[in-house]
């Protein structure tokens, strides 16, 4: 079985095309989500119980592991209707974690703040994806660091939660900037290590790194929207 690099141009072709579909119907998914818990009022009452530290951990490594089980899935998975399980499970998850932060972006006076950051959530999306098409470049050497900064980050994150003390402006740029990285690596990432049928499961890990794109975007927009 050959990896989507070494397929046929058109084969190459009909994965990069399948493949950003599912992106996008992924997006639009987590978007309707996202509504419904807001107009329902989920979303407020999990903002609410989000008030300590320890449980707003708890929570996101909740989330963690059952990311990491819904991505592996769809990344072993040989039959597409288990890749569509894993990505479900993943917008679903990722949909209740982004629920708090959400409710509280859309709770500020200023109602462009969302849109705002969707906006440059996709832009900075379609800039690193043309630069890792375009320039024929393996990206697939950031792994390392991007594990190094993962474990940083994680480290970071969780004695913020456990000590109290935010993490500022500062942290959600360079954050923008490892989410940037993830992009670019897990665009040649999917060239290189799927094949041709697991276009499902290349939306899903793609999907990954533009929600965290997005996360420390919007955090980065509502910073600067409360001076």
């Amino acid at each position: 079985m050959y990896v989507v690099a070494q397929e046929q141009p058109q084969a190459r072709a009909e994965f990069i095309r399948k493949t950003y579909l599912h992106l996008a119907g992924a997006v639009a998914v987590f978007i309707a989500i996202e509504t419904l818990l807001i107009q329902s009022g989920i979303a407020e009452q999990f903002a609410r119980a989000m008030t300590g530290g320890l449980t707003w951990l708890a929570v996101l490594a909740g989330f963690s592991l059952l990311g990491w089980f819904s991505r592996g899935l769809a990344a072993r998975a040989d039959s597409v209707p288990l890749q569509y399980t894993g990505l479900a499970i993943y917008i679903v998850a990722e949909a209740l974690l982004f629920a708090p932060l959400i409710y509280i972006a859309s709770s500020m006076s200023d109602p462009t703040v969302i849109p705002t950051a969707g906006i440059l959530t996709s832009l900075m999306f379609v800039g690193l994806t043309v630069v890792a098409f375009t320039t024929g470049k393996d990206f697939t050497f950031l792994g390392g660091a991007l594990k190094i900064g993962g474990f940083v980050a994680i480290g970071l994150i969780i004695c913020s939660a456990i000590f109290g003390f935010k993490l500022g402006l500062f942290f959600s740029l360079l954050m923008v900037g490892f989410a940037m990285a993830a992009i670019l690596y897990d665009t040649s990432k999917v060239m290189n290590d799927f094949t041709k049928d697991q276009y499902v499961a290349a939306s899903l890990r793609l999907f990954a790194s533009v929600a965290l794109l997005f996360w420390y975007v919007l955090e980065i927009v509502m910073s600067f929207s409360r001076r």
